[in-house]
């Protein structure tokens, strides 16, 4: 009796962690997200090596595809830089420029 509520327990904490594992954030797959992190990760790397962009007063939040820049930047040329650097990064579907100018 016990070993079967055992294993009950176990069969739906691995279903559990099964369904929590595939979906993330939204995302429809496991893949979807990597695929997310991947992009943000290339955004910030580029605003990095960019002497134009401030890589750490902007934010880069992606999800499928879709990348959501907030923060500041120190000018209107900043902002449409680093809207331009996410754009041409490879996977990205559409951006959402929420950067505001504060000189």
């Amino acid at each position: 009796m016990i070993s079967t509520k055992l294993k009950v327990l176990t069969v739906g904490a691995l279903i559990v962690a099964a369904a929590g594992c595939s979906v993330m954030r939204g995302q429809q797959t496991t893949g979807a997200y990597l695929d997310d992190t991947n992009i943000t990760a290339s955004i910030k790397s580029a605003y990095a090596a960019d002497q134009t962009v401030a890589a750490t007063a902007i934010s880069v939040e992606t999800l499928n595809g879709t990348v959501q820049l907030s923060g500041f930047a120190k000018s209107q040329a900043e902002k449409d830089r680093a809207a331009a650097i996410a754009r041409q990064t490879k996977g990205v579907v559409a951006v959402k420029n929420d950067i505001v100018v504060r000189p």
